[in-house]
């Protein structure tokens, strides 16, 4: 699936049934669903892609020390783009994995 046809999805009531957790997570933060996205970064928590999930959510909430913790828990650096261009980055990276 290209970051086109996901985007496209957001006007269906349900996701596609084909998602990974974190495409699902994406998929629910896009349409609106902030917490059913963060339950989903909670639930595997420990786990690097997750986690970085978990900093963005948490970003985007404006908790940025609480997402600065999940960015170290994943490994990985404080995104400093916009929040689109994180979400965006994020999907890629998911649909092409």
């Amino acid at each position: 699936m290209t970051i086109n046809e996901f985007s496209a999805t957001f006007t269906q009531p349900t996701p596609p049934a084909d998602l990974s957790p974190v495409l699902l997570a994406l998929w629910h933060d896009a349409t609106g669903h902030w917490h059913k996205a963060h339950e989903i970064a909670q639930s595997r928590e420990g786990v690097a892609d997750y986690d970085q999930l978990h900093a963005y959510l948490h970003r985007q909430e404006g908790d940025s020390a609480n997402a600065r913790y999940w960015y170290r828990r994943a490994g990985v650096p404080v995104f400093v783009g916009s929040l689109t261009d994180e979400w965006q980055a994020l999907a890629e990276r998911f649909l092409n994995s």
